[in-house]
């Protein structure tokens, strides 16, 4: 939830005509993140949460993906997409950790 909190600040700068361009993309893959893990918790196997997690760290390269564009073409600087970069290193990492304990029960 943090990281699509984090997304809507990087954006709110951004202007009106990227509205339906890379703000939509990065807040969407942002929410996506969240909403797949607690889908994939919410269901009823672990086969099920663990497909969950690989969709949310999609979403995540995504949203860095997309993070990195709005630098290169000029919407954001890298100092202010940096905090964003780090937390989807950490996120990342505590997904896969997850993913790999879900998968040895």
């Amino acid at each position: 939830m943090s990281a699509a909190e984090a997304a809507y600040a990087f954006t709110m700068p951004f202007p009106p005509a990227e509205m339906y361009g890379l703000t939509s993309q990065i807040r969407r893959s942002a929410a996506s993140i969240a909403a797949n893990i607690a889908e994939g918790y919410g269901r009823d196997s672990s086969g099920a949460y663990v497909n969950h997690l690989r969709i949310a760290q999609g979403s995540l390269k995504e949203f860095e993906t997309f993070v990195e564009l709005a630098c290169r073409v000029g919407l954001a600087s890298v100092d202010a997409a940096q905090p964003l970069l780090d937390q989807c290193d950490e996120l990342g990492r505590m997904s896969r950790a997850l993913n790999r304990a879900i998968e040895r029960t």
